[in-house]
């Protein structure tokens, strides 16, 4: 592995630890409303920020290790592995669209760069509302049977086109896509953060 690639592998660490941490602040300062069996709170948008600026892998294991630590520090250790596997798919997705369908890394018109960051965080937040609920109701009727759970889950997923879910993802893709475009010309202009589609050096990357 060559030095520069070593360390922009340890700078997207850092960049990660420090996603986790804001993940984890946007839970626990802004505690989640819990409306109709669905939380409303900002983690998620910053696993969508951590997903547009890092990419879905590095993004989504931020945002899967800060919310989980969340769940588990704040007395709700039970649902920190749902959490874990909700929030890594969600910067999964959102990486996949907006770096490997989008490219929104390289040299485009700021138009081109809101419609993408737009579409990637709407993609990754509404499989969310559709998933969530379907993994609560396997975890609550296969591996740990709560029939009341379950239950709920199906009424979750029922109202997954519901006022409160609706507000949920449109809340976090709206902040997070407009703390990613704030950033985004300052990280690239000053080279504090790389491409993260592997073809950086084809084309420099603009606001």
């Amino acid at each position: 592995m060559k030095k520069t690639e070593k360390n922009q592998r340890l700078l997207k660490l850092a960049y990660a630890g420090l996603m986790a941490a804001l993940c984890y602040v946007g839970y626990t300062v802004f505690p989640a409303i819990d409306a109709a069996g669905t939380k409303i709170h900002v983690g998620n948008a910053f696993v969508v920020l951590g997903a547009l600026l890092l990419g879905g892998v590095y993004g989504g294991f931020a945002g899967a290790i800060g919310l989980s630590i969340a769940d588990i520090l704040g007395g709700f250790a039970a649902t920190a592995p749902r959490t874990f596997i909700c929030k890594l798919l969600i910067g999964l997705i959102v990486g996949l669209v907006a770096h490997k369908v989008a490219s929104i890394s390289h040299n485009h018109d700021k138009a081109y760069i809101v419609r993408w960051s737009i579409i990637a965080a709407v993609a990754g937040l509404a499989f969310n509302c559709v998933f969530e609920p379907i993994l609560k109701y396997i975890w609550y009727t296969i591996l740990i049977p709560n029939a009341d759970k379950a239950q709920s889950a199906i009424g979750s997923l029922l109202a997954v086109t519901s006022t409160v879910t609706v507000i949920n993802a449109v809340t976090n893709s709206i902040i997070g896509v407009i703390i990613y475009l704030a950033l985004r010309p300052v990280l690239f202009k000053t080279g504090l953060l790389g491409a993260v589609d592997g073809n950086y050096s084809e084309s420099k990357t603009v606001a």
